[in-house]
């Protein structure tokens, strides 16, 4: 039975993970010395000492802080608004919620350009009025966490409702009818009965959109393209290592950028496992 999972493991994990290791420990040619080879951690040297390295870090972590929170409480308080709202009003909710991440990622991008312009935005008296007046002065260092935060949650927030809400349905409903007859209400139900045993969902959930996050690089990529290079070429981490492969020529250093980002969110992610219990023992999960 572990076969499968161990051949899954090998070739979508294990294998790629153990070459950009290997090929961060390679030494980059360079036009004086094209010649490679065993260059040890001088590939992490170069990423960490380079003057982008803390600033993507910083704008990513900027975006993370306001997106990730806004999100998981968006999809909880929906997933339970929508799971207490039985039959067809709660169906109906639950396909509404479902049409905005049912857009392709460049198609909700280019909807929320056109949001954002402020000639042709329905929004475009709101942007005057603040004084913006064209997207190079919208799309700023400043202004991107929220714009992205608002990109992000439209995009995701659906989709993961379903997975919530999936986790809401798989409760018994002898556990809700024992707790109606102790006195328990609505706010009594959520937050003491279906918050707890949904919480390895919610550490699901929380997971992927940290990976997810941590990955962007479409979006601050098109941003750029569409305000004129109004940020920075390598605002993401991701948009750093595509610099250091594509432009600089330097593919030890990018995949030393991918194995640092797969430490950061290994790591930022075993705390979200621990702390969710997402693999834990199933009598666990019930008590």
């Amino acid at each position: 039975m572990l076969a499968p999972y161990l051949a899954l493991f090998l070739v979508a994990a294990a294998i790629p993970i153990g070459y950009a290791f290997w090929i961060a420990l390679q030494k980059a040619p360079t036009l004086v010395n094209p010649a490679s080879g065993f260059g040890g951690i001088e590939s992490f040297i170069t990423v960490i000492t380079d003057y982008r390295f803390s600033g993507t870090f910083i704008n990513i972590f900027s975006v993370m802080i306001v997106w990730l929170p806004l999100m998981m409480i968006g999809i909880v308080g929906l997933a339970l608004l929508v799971h207490a709202s039985p039959g067809r009003f709660g169906a109906t909710m639950r396909f509404f919620y479902f049409i905005p991440g049912a857009l392709s990622g460049i198609a909700n991008f280019v909807l929320w350009v056109y949001l954002l312009h402020p000639t042709q935005s329905p929004l475009a008296p709101l942007w005057q009025e603040v004084g913006f007046g064209s997207l190079k002065e919208i799309v700023t260092d400043g202004n991107m966490p929220m714009i992205l935060t608002g990109m992000l949650f439209f995009q995701g927030v659906g989709t993961w409702i379903i997975v919530v809400n999936g986790g809401l349905n798989g409760i018994p409903d002898e556990i809700f009818e024992a707790a109606k007859i102790d006195g328990a209400n609505a706010w009594d139900l959520a937050w003491h009965i279906k918050l707890p045993l949904i919480r390895p969902w919610i550490g699901y959930t929380a997971l992927m959109n940290l990976a997810y996050g941590f990955q962007l690089f479409l979006e601050p990529y098109l941003l750029r393209q569409i305000s004129s290079g109004a940020i920075a070429g390598e605002w993401a981490p991701t948009q750093l290592g595509y610099a250091f492969a594509f432009t600089n020529r330097n593919f030890p250093a990018a995949a030393a950028l991918s194995i640092i980002l797969l430490v950061i969110t290994l790591s930022i992610g075993v705390v979200i496992v621990m702390k969710s219990g997402l693999f834990g023992d199933e009598k666990e999960k019930k008590r």
